[in-house]
Order: structure tokens, then C-alpha cells, then sequence
């Protein structure tokens, strides 16, 4: 299993920093993950605060990992137990070869709670506050009208598999969210996507793009541009009356 043997070489490598708890949210830990495919989605909890010498330290860590099988897909943000109660405060994290600072969303917060899984020391519920619903539905508003939809009109963007995959996957898990007040995986989100209207093209191309074995060739040039077109075509006005339908702030 490339996966796991991944899992257990950046355990082993994180040990001297000394974790309190090593945690999976995404697809990984909701039972979804599709090896080579997926992302791997983690927060480590270290004994802070961090600093300086902490990112040089994780950079040198990660670093010494990117030559092994899926490595580029590992994603950690890296938590001290002071300040794990604010959701908008932004954390060192290594993601997609670089370190960057960015928050660890309601919504991470809350698939850690929900199904999070440790793959080290304490469960999420003895360190990371519980995000209060109001608050999650906030986010997920605001996520959809303040970043998904003025990204609809950035019509380039939507040639990319990536952008269509997130945009509609993350459409349908807010739709649910919102409605029922729970979080579901990204195969449940695509199921969910044909009730609320998406184009039945598209849908069955991320389905054969995410499960198929293996994964069809790119699409030519004119079929790109048709399920963009037809992407954007739904998504905008849905992503409006997703946001006008919730009337949250």
C-alpha cells in the first residue's frame, strides 16, 4: 500500500517534533480516498507556539519525502494547542510543495469531529474546540458567494478538470450542508448533483475521471470547452440561489 507506507515515513519523520496528535479530514478519513487521486489531508498538533525554526524544520521534512509515491499529494497544517480555537487565525502548512499559511476551516473542524481520523496520539475531541452549526453554515455561504461565484465568470479557469470537479462537488456538499446540517464525501456529493440539475454530461465525466480504472485520456479541445460552458451555465445561477435561499451574512 503506497499510501500507508507514506503515512508511515512522515510519522517516523515528524516524531522529533514531538506531535501531540497527528489527524486525516478529506477524503482519506471519510472513506473516499482513491490512491493516486485523492489529496491527503492532515493537521499535526505540536507542541508550540511555532516558529522560525519550526518551519525550517518542516520544510526540511517535507522536502526530504517529495521522491516518494504521492508525496506531492500530502497536505499537513501544522496546529499548537494555544491556538487551535480560532478558525480564521491562519497556520504554517505545507501544501502542494511549498509552505504557505492558511486557516483550518469550519468545515475541516467539523469533518475532524464527525470522522476525522488519527493516525496519532489524541483524538480530535480532546483539543479541537466543536464549531457551532451557525457558524459552519456561515462559512459555507460565504465560501460559495465569495470565492466560488466570482470565480464562475473567470471563464479560462473552467477548462481545468480541477475546477470543475471542486466546483461542482463543493456545490452539491454545500447544498447539503445548508440543507440537512450534515457533511458527506465527495462520491455522495456527486450523487447528489443530477437532482439538483447539474448537466448530466459533466457529471458522468468527473465520475469516470475520479472511479474509472484507469482514468480515461483528456478530453479534445471542443469537449473541454462544451463542459465548461455548460458548467458555468449551471453553476452560477444555482451558487445564487443557494446563497439567496440560506440568507446568512
Amino acid at each position: 500500500m503506497t499510501t500507508a507506507s507514506l503515512l508511515d515515513g512522515f510519522l517516523e519523520a515528524l516524531l522529533p517534533l514531538r506531535p501531540r496528535a497527528v489527524w486525516a479530514h478529506g477524503s482519506l478519513a471519510g472513506g473516499d480516498y482513491q490512491e493516486g487521486r485523492s489529496d491527503l489531508d492532515l493537521i499535526a498538533v505540536l507542541p508550540g507556539p511555532l516558529g522560525p525554526g519550526h518551519a525550517l524544520r518542516i520544510a526540511a521534512l517535507h522536502t526530504r519525502l517529495r521522491r516518494r509515491p504521492l508525496a506531492a499529494k500530502l497536505h499537513c497544517s501544522y496546529l499548537a494547542p494555544a491556538a487551535l480555537d480560532d478558525p480564521d487565525r491562519p497556520h504554517l502548512t505545507w501544501a502542494h510543495g511549498r509552505l504557505l499559511r492558511r486557516p483550518v476551516t469550519p468545515v475541516t473542524r467539523c469533518e475532524l469531529h464527525d470522522f476525522g481520523r488519527v493516525l496519532y496520539g489524541e483524538p480530535p475531541g480532546g483539543l479541537l474546540p466543536p464549531v457551532p452549526r451557525e457558524r459552519l453554515r456561515g462559512f459555507v455561504v460565504r465560501d460559495q458567494r465569495d470565492f466560488w461565484r466570482p470565480a464562475v465568470d473567470k471563464a479560462p479557469l473552467w477548462r481545468q478538470d480541477v475546477w470543475v470537479d471542486l466546483g461542482l462537488l463543493t456545490f452539491a456538499r454545500a447544498t447539503v450542508t445548508l440543507r440537512d446540517g450534515r457533511l458527506i464525501s465527495k462520491r455522495e456529493a456527486l450523487a447528489e448533483l443530477p437532482a439538483l440539475g447539474a448537466p448530466a454530461e459533466v457529471v458522468a465525466d468527473i465520475a469516470r475521471r475520479r472511479y474509472e480504472d484507469p482514468a480515461p485520456a483528456g478530453a479534445d479541445s471542443d469537449r473541454v470547452a462544451r463542459r465548461a460552458g455548460a458548467t458555468r451555465a449551471f453553476l452560477g445561477p444555482a451558487i445564487d440561489a443557494l446563497v439567496e435561499g440560506a440568507g446568512t451574512g
